[in-house]
């Protein structure tokens, strides 16, 4: 067995550590070169997962998904098809108050999309006229596109469910989706969540909140009551094309897309109202009187059918009878 000096083994552990540390420096050299630099995105949902699918936009243009709509921004999706007496009108009725409480940053860091399922009727024309009759503003664009790639599209967004998306069927789900490609956040939306909190997760969370707020104190906040059944159904299923007199805050200082609804319980039939309330789809098919006059008022928007039964119609109708008769108590203090 050979000896070994202090002076010796001093010398092997210093090249131990020379050889340790330069392994060390070439394998993190190498992951360095290996990983994304700041100016790329992280995000696993890139242009490998996104398909490029080719759309047409309402005014003829030819646009890439991946590329030219979604890639580095922040986005909310939503699929539609324009002949839809269902949901399609509440959704873009909803989409259409989050554009206004959003105003001009839509277009410029917040991006709208309406893509169609039905191809064969969407046309780029009567997508134009169906944005035109809802009166959006820029940075929203309506789109279309074969049928099968559009059905890939919603499968990659998670926005189409077997069952429920049954193939050719104009059946579809109800979700909207939100998102920041750039960052890989994305999150699935109700057509019928509050607009305010949609438009806060696409302005602020979504953005990682790169601008301060501009909002008072939480102290100076008013105090919240607990909404009736009737009024929670009316401001989640209504507010969107709706208002409630003049100084109604969901308004959101535009005109409705139908009428005020204050005093309506005295102006029409109770009977009439809770049905044209649960199936206006149905009068209108049946070319009830006021139901077509109403229809052809308001550009021919079609009110849609929320599938609510006779008691939640009438929820409806008793929060709009108190709403009318606490506005018109509060005017005749006014003037008194």
């Amino acid at each position: 067995m050979t000896s070994t000096t202090p002076r010796s083994r001093a010398l092997g552990m210093h090249l131990i550590l020379l050889l340790v540390t330069g392994v060390l420096a070439a394998w993190l050299l190498l992951a360095h070169e290996g990983a994304p630099s700041p100016t790329e995105s992280a995000t696993p949902w890139g242009g490998d997962y996104f398909p490029n699918t080719l759309l047409t936009d309402q005014d003829g243009r030819q646009v890439r998904f991946f590329e030219d709509l979604i890639k580095g921004k922040v986005v909310v999706i939503n699929f539609i098809f324009t002949t839809c007496s269902d949901s399609c009108p509440l959704e873009t009725a909803r989409l259409r108050q989050m554009q206004q409480l959003l105003g001009d940053r839509v277009g410029k860091d917040i991006f709208f999309y309406s893509i169609s399922i039905d191809p064969l009727s969407d046309t780029p024309e009567v997508l134009k006229a169906y944005a035109q009759r809802f009166k959006v503003g820029p940075g929203w664009q309506f789109l279309t596109g074969e049928f099968e790639a559009v059905t890939d599209l919603r499968k990659k967004l998670g926005l189409f469910i077997e069952g429920v998306d049954n193939g050719r069927s104009k059946d579809h789900n109800l979700s909207l989706i939100v998102g920041n490609q750039s960052t890989g956040r994305w999150m699935k939306a109700s057509p019928f969540e509050n607009p305010w909190i949609l438009a806060d997760q696409l302005a602020n969370t979504l953005q990682n909140w790169k601008q301060a707020s501009a909002e008072g104190r939480y102290a100076n906040a008013p105090e919240i009551r607990p909404p009736s059944n009737g009024e929670e159904l009316f401001r989640t299923r209504c507010a969107s094309c709706h208002s409630l007199g003049p100084q109604d805050g969901q308004g959101i200082g535009m005109r409705s897309i139908g009428p005020d609804l204050i005093g309506v319980t005295r102006q029409r039939d109770p009977v009439w109202l809770n049905r044209w309330i649960r199936e206006p789809d149905r009068m209108l098919a049946e070319k009830d009187p006021i139901a077509l006059e109403l229809f052809e008022r308001f550009d021919k928007i079609p009110m849609p059918n929320l599938r609510l039964d006779e008691d939640a119609a009438q929820s409806i109708m008793d929060f709009l009878q108190e709403e009318t008769d606490r506005q018109q108590s509060l005017q005749a203090a006014q003037l008194q």
